[in-house]
C-alpha cells in the first residue's frame, strides 16, 4: 500500500504542474488588465502606473513570472492580490467559513440523507416510497439550482418573508438570537445545493444496491438464515458504497471551490463569489490558489477513494 501511495503521489505532481501551467497560461493571455482601475483614473500618472505594474511583475513576460509564482509558492508563498493587495491566503481565508457554513453542511446533509433513502429505494423497488423517491431524485438533478434558488426566494422571502434572501457574513453567533439569524439566511442555500446532491447520490446508491441485491453471495447469505437487515447493511451496502464513495470523492473537493451559481443567487460571501470577482478583474494571484488547490485536492481525494475501495472490499489489493 506504501508504494502505491508513493507512486499516485509521484504521478500527480507532474500533472498538477501542467495544470497550473495552463491555467496561469490562460490568466496570462486572456484580454483583461489588472491595472484597468488605475487606467481608468486619470489622476494616476502613467509613471505612477509603471512602477505598480513594475513593483508587481506585470511588465515581465508571463512564462517569467509563472516560473517566479511557481517557485514561491514552492516556499508557500502565495503572493499578493492584485485588486486588495491583502495576501491571497488571507483573503481566501476570509471566505472559507461562508462557503464551509452552506456548501459544507450540505455537502454533509446529502450524504447522511442520501445512502439511506437510495438503499431503501432499492431494497422496496417498484414500490409507492421507490417511486417517490426516484421522482424526486430526477426532479432535483433535472431543476438547474439557480431555478430551485429563485423559486424559493420567491416563496418563503418575497411572498411569505419567513428567510432573507441575502446573506449577511456581518452575523457573529454569540447568543441564541444570532444563531437562529444565521441557521434562517443559511436554509435556502443550503437546500438548493442539498437537493441536487442529494439527488445524485441517491440515484447512484439505488443503482449499486440494485447490482449486488441479486447476486448469489447475498442468497447465500440469505439462506444462513441472516436477516433482511443485516444482508443489506453488512454486506450489500458495504460492496454498493464503492462507486458511491467516487462520487463522493470527486464532488468533497468543490467544498473549497464554492458553489458559484448559487452563491452569486443569495450573496453569499464565499469562495466560487472570490472566483468570479477575481477572474473579472484578472487578478491572478487568487485565481491561481483557488484552482491549484482545487487541482491538490481532486487528487488527494482520488487517492483517498481508492484506499476506501481496499477498506470496503478485501478483493482490492494494492501492490
Amino acid at each position: 500500500m506504501s508504494q502505491y501511495l508513493a507512486r499516485r503521489l509521484l504521478t500527480a505532481i507532474p500533472t498538477l504542474l501542467l495544470i497550473s501551467f495552463v491555467v496561469f497560461a490562460i490568466l496570462a493571455l486572456a484580454p483583461g488588465d489588472p491595472l484597468s482601475q488605475f487606467a481608468a483614473n486619470p489622476a494616476v500618472p502613467p509613471e505612477v502606473r509603471e512602477q505598480i505594474r513594475h513593483s508587481l511583475g506585470l511588465d515581465q513576460p508571463w512564462p517569467i513570472r509563472y516560473v517566479k509564482w511557481l517557485a514561491a509558492v514552492s516556499h508557500g508563498d502565495w503572493g499578493y492580490s492584485f485588486a486588495s493587495r491583502m495576501p491571497v491566503w488571507d483573503l481566501i481565508g476570509q471566505r472559507i467559513p461562508a462557503t464551509l457554513a452552506v456548501l459544507g453542511v450540505a455537502f454533509v446533509i446529502s450524504i447522511l440523507v442520501a445512502i439511506p433513502i437510495g438503499v431503501l429505494s432499492a431494497v422496496k423497488r417498484y414500490t409507492l416510497f421507490d417511486h417517490a423517491m426516484t421522482t424526486l431524485a430526477f426532479i432535483g438533478f433535472s431543476v438547474p439550482t439557480f431555478f430551485t434558488g429563485l423559486v424559493l426566494i420567491i416563496l418563503f422571502s418575497v411572498k411569505l418573508g419567513w428567510l432573507p434572501f441575502i446573506y449577511d457574513s456581518t452575523i457573529q453567533v454569540d447568543d441564541w438570537s444570532s444563531f437562529v439569524a444565521q441557521v434562517k439566511q443559511s436554509i435556502m442555500p443550503i437546500f438548493v445545493l442539498a437537493l441536487f446532491q442529494t439527488a445524485t447520490l441517491v440515484r447512484y446508491t439505488r443503482a449499486s444496491v440494485l447490482e449486488n441485491l441479486p447476486l448469489d453471495w447475498v442468497r447465500t447469505a440469505h439462506a444462513k438464515g441472516l436477516g433482511e437487515t443485516g444482508v443489506v447493511v453488512r454486506h450489500v451496502l458495504r460492496n454498493s458504497l464503492i462507486p458511491v464513495i467516487t462520487l463522493i470523492a470527486l464532488t468533497a473537493p468543490t467544498v473549497f471551490a464554492g458553489a458559484i451559481i448559487t452563491e452569486q443567487i443569495f450573496r453569499v460571501p464565499g469562495i466560487g463569489s472570490l472566483l468570479i470577482a477575481s477572474i473579472n478583474s484578472s487578478d491572478t494571484p487568487v485565481v491561481m490558489a483557488i484552482t491549484f488547490t482545487f487541482a491538490v485536492l481532486i487528487v488527494l481525494f482520488n487517492i483517498v477513494a481508492d484506499v476506501l475501495y481496499g477498506v470496503l472490499d478485501p478483493r482490492i489489493r494494492y501492490s
